[in-house]
């Protein structure tokens, strides 16, 4: 759904770099022999020789097309080169396309705010550079301007068909601009000489649109190529948009740009002109109507996100005609070959880039044979994402079978097994996305049990715990830190251990350990390590991973204080028959040690659990009672204490027995005489 985002009062300078047929750029590199020949990259299958993925301008001139596949390229053009994609379990590897994209982004992200698109696409916000040339080295200063940049496309410019690389250098040195076009200017003389330092250092070409916004950037670096860019002034975009078909602009060339077609009976982009705000709401949506009005007049408030990174992680493959899969041991075989292949990536991406990915989506395709609704789309399903090929099959499959019953529309449907219910999977494709940058310095507790080094593991480390699920990642909240710590089970602690044993209660700097610790313990305590079920509900109870804050290496080493004190204690214990036992609330007022009588409601009465035998005989119970609680230290605690306090606190529903005499009935009886 287009959103209507407000454009920026100030000017900005935006560019969009597009690579020249790409995936035949990289192959090309590989066999320079292929230079100059006509050639294509195919994505290789049984059926008609595969498709084509890219074409060379060679290739073009001979009347070969994207849409076709390898054997008709062939009778079009017998002498093309057809390049077969890498491939990999079974699928396409891009892997070596996507490396090549990288290099190119490397070198643009160093003139402003760089967004990668796509594998052979990027935006670039240069508002910063272009000012900061036009303050210090504006063009009419410049001694020479590079060839390049004279060769730019500048629309509007011209038109009696004088000399183009002339009227070029006019518009870019004229010192009675406006402040806009003097921005754009700046921007065509940084664009050119980054395409230069592409070619220089990658060996690739590539076309450029420069203009005010995302949306006309866009559309200006597909109207020169190959090896050209094009400048589009705000005194041209009236005329651009007036003639350009409503399908050219992104997010229109589906069943929204059919449905204005038809619904409103215009053909190009400046019809919506006759058409005002007010009524394009009515008719769309408050926000797609003002979109709709704001795209009309070349206004589009986007911005260039800064990410050079992807969003998300996917592998998908299709299954045409006589390839679908209609059984589920061959939905499962397939799922097992791309979830291998996501795994790698994201094991990848955390080693590479020190980022998580958290969620696990599964799309399908698929049809019901004779069946009336076989329109109905096979829903998608998603579900947290675990670490680890194996884990990410497991899921995958149980997503599958879910989607499937209500594809199917039964929840009683046989999901095992090679029966064949009348459905068939034309497209597999899992993703991970929800993709966050693990917080610097953040690392896993379980170091401290083999180093007193309160530095941070390594990545590799990191890497190989969630791999191995050996370490849960349980994100522990507080305002000053957030620490990851393993469970009960995997530090050795009594798995029926509640509070922290001290060596002695007598001792104040033992017994007044910091909130920060009593926090960190309370997560020791608390979470224990969960098996994972098995079925469908392994896709509900999955290991989710939230990491939020940085901590500092002096709160590193406080857990790290907090382990030691733990193990000094559990050595101590085992030599020590008079040790005391402190809890929590140990910080409330009136405490009343000595009381042995049996608690009324209303008491609290904490036991240490590991409390038995004759050890136990000489431990007392602390007893309180509600009244006798200070709520004003209850609110210093840390907010996960407050709420286990409190639920101590809290009063008993008392059963509701009717007592004698209670009821309407004996107002009513007769008075007994005595």
């Amino acid at each position: 759904m287009p959103v209507a985002r407000p454009e920026s009062s100030d000017a900005r300078i935006i560019a969009h770099v597009d690579m020249d047929c790409f995936y035949v750029q990289v192959e090309q590199r590989k066999q320079p022999s292929l230079r100059g020949q006509p050639t294509a990259v195919v994505q290789y299958n049984s059926w008609k020789g595969g498709a084509l993925i890219a074409v060379s301008y060679e290739a073009r001139k001979c009347g070969v097309k994207r849409s076709m596949r390898g054997d008709e390229a062939k009778k079009v053009c017998p002498q093309i080169h057809l390049v077969q994609v890498p491939v990999t379990r079974g699928k396409a590897d891009l892997n070596i396309y996507r490396s090549a994209g990288s290099e190119v982004v490397s070198i643009l992200s160093k003139k402003g705010r760089c967004e990668r698109a796509s594998i052979d696409e990027v935006y670039l916000d240069l508002t910063d550079a272009v000012e900061n040339m036009l303050c210090n080295t504006p063009p009419e200063s410049l001694e020479s301007i590079d060839e390049e940049a004279l060769k730019s496309h500048v629309l509007g410019l011209n038109k009696d068909g004088s000399d183009i690389e002339s009227g070029v250098r006019q518009w870019l040195i004229r010192r009675d601009a406006d402040h806009r076009d003097k921005l754009l200017a700046c921007g065509t003389l940084i664009v050119a000489e980054l395409r230069i330092q592409v070619l220089k250092e990658t060996g690739f070409t590539c076309s450029a649109g420069i203009a005010h916004n995302k949306m006309l950037a866009k559309l200006a670096s597909a109207m020169n190529k190959p090896a050209q860019q094009t400048v589009i002034p705000l005194s041209s975009v009236k005329e651009l948009l007036g003639s350009l078909p409503i399908k050219k602009i992104k997010q229109l060339g589906g069943k929204l740009g059919s449905s204005i077609e038809s619904d409103l009976g215009v053909n190009t982009v400046g019809d919506l002109l006759q058409f005002s705000e007010d009524k394009l709401q009515e008719r769309y949506g408050g926000n797609t109507g003002t979109w709709l009005w704001n795209i009309a007049r070349g206004i589009s408030g986007e911005e260039v996100e800064g990410r050079l990174l992807p969003k998300s992680h996917g592998s998908g493959k299709t299954f045409r005609g006589p390839q679908a899969l209609k059984t589920i041991a061959s939905v499962e075989h397939w799922l097992n070959q791309l979830c291998e292949d996501l795994s790698d990536r994201i094991c990848s991406d955390l080693d590479q880039n020190k980022r998580i990915a958290q969620t696990l989506t599964l799309h399908v395709s698929a049809y019901k044979s004779g069946d009336l609704d076989s329109y109905k789309k096979f829903p998608s399903k998603s579900c947290p994402l675990r670490y680890g090929a194996s884990k990410i099959q497991d899921d995958a499959l149980i997503l599958f079978q879910a989607g499937l019953r209500e594809y199917l529309g039964s929840f009683r449907v046989n999901t095992e097994g090679s029966q064949n219910k009348g459905w068939a999977v034309t497209s597999l494709a899992v993703s991970a996305s929800k993709i966050v940058a693990i917080p610097s310095g953040t690392c896993s507790i379980a170091k401290f049990f083999h180093t007193q080094d309160p530095s941070c593991s390594s990545a590799k480390q990191s890497h190989e715990q969630i791999m191995q699920g050996s370490v849960p990642l349980l994100p522990l909240r507080s305002e000053s830190h957030s620490v990851v710590v393993p469970t009960e089970s995997q530090i050795g602690l009594p798995e029926t251990e509640y509070s922290i044993t001290m060596s002695s209660l007598n001792q104040p700097e033992e017994n007044l350990k910091t909130w920060e610790d009593q926090e960190a313990h309370n997560v020791l305590a608390e979470n224990k390590s969960p098996s994972l079920p098995s079925g469908s509900r392994s896709c509900l109870e999955l290991n989710q991973t939230e990491l939020k804050m940085e901590h500092s290496r002096t709160e590193e080493a406080k857990i790290g204080n907090l382990v030691s004190n733990l193990e000094r204690q559990q050595q101590k214990r085992k030599t020590s028959k008079d040790m005391g036992t402190s809890s929590i609330l140990r910080f409330f007022k009136g405490r009343n040690n000595s009381s042995s009588q049996t608690l009324e409601h209303g008491d609290t009465r904490i036991l240490p659990s590991s409390a038995t035998g004759q050890d136990s005989q000489r431990r007392e119970a602390w007893k309180y009672r509600n009244d006798e609680i200070d709520p004003s230290v209850i609110d210093e605690l840390p907010p996960e204490i407050q709420e286990e306090i409190r639920a101590w606190l809290r009063p008993l529903k008392r059963p509701s027995v009717p007592k004698h005499g209670s009821s309407i009935d004996h107002y009513f009886s007769p008075t007994k005489n005595t």
